[in-house]
């Protein structure tokens, strides 16, 4: 009996590093996106409207937004929620902390996807500087992210 659970434990140990890993996998997916995203924004507003170039950023945004940003979105939410429970943490300040940061990049992301939606209509709310200071947004909320997982301060 005590064998059969040894082996239990290993074999969800284990799950919880391929889980992990692949958290960890889809987050840089993720954040590769949110990278190209706001560059993209800024280069399509640059465009003019109706263009042929704006039309081939409105198609190079869409493939982002539907290949990469929303289902990578979706796998980090999902993997990152089934690791928390696997761990058990979700009375962990750093938890909380780590999850507002996540909360507040899944609104970036939206209103990525919006902006760039705006954009598709010919509607530039925005200047080029603007969007160039928000592409800091997520390497910001990144490093919070990477601090809090890895120390753990609270």
């Amino acid at each position: 009996m005590n064998e059969l659970l040894l082996t239990m434990d290993y074999v969800l140990s284990m799950l919880y590093l391929w889980l992990k890993a692949a958290h960890l996998i889809f987050v840089i997916f993720w954040m590769a996106g949110l990278f190209m995203m706001p560059r993209f924004l800024v280069y399509h507003q640059e465009a003019e409207h109706g263009s042929e170039e704006a039309t081939r950023w409105i198609d190079r945004e869409n493939k982002l937004r539907k290949i990469i940003l929303n289902p990578s979105l979706i796998i980090v939410w999902v993997l990152g929620l089934v690791l928390a429970s696997q761990g058990n943490w979700w009375t962990a300040g750093w938890l909380h902390a780590k999850l507002l940061f996540v909360l507040l990049l899944s609104g970036y992301h939206g209103w990525m996807i919006g902006y760039s939606k705006k954009l598709a209509r010919g509607e530039r709310k925005l200047t080029g500087k603007q969007l160039r200071l928000i592409n800091e947004v997520p390497g910001i909320a990144a490093a919070v992210i990477v601090i809090l997982v890895i120390v753990k301060p609270f």
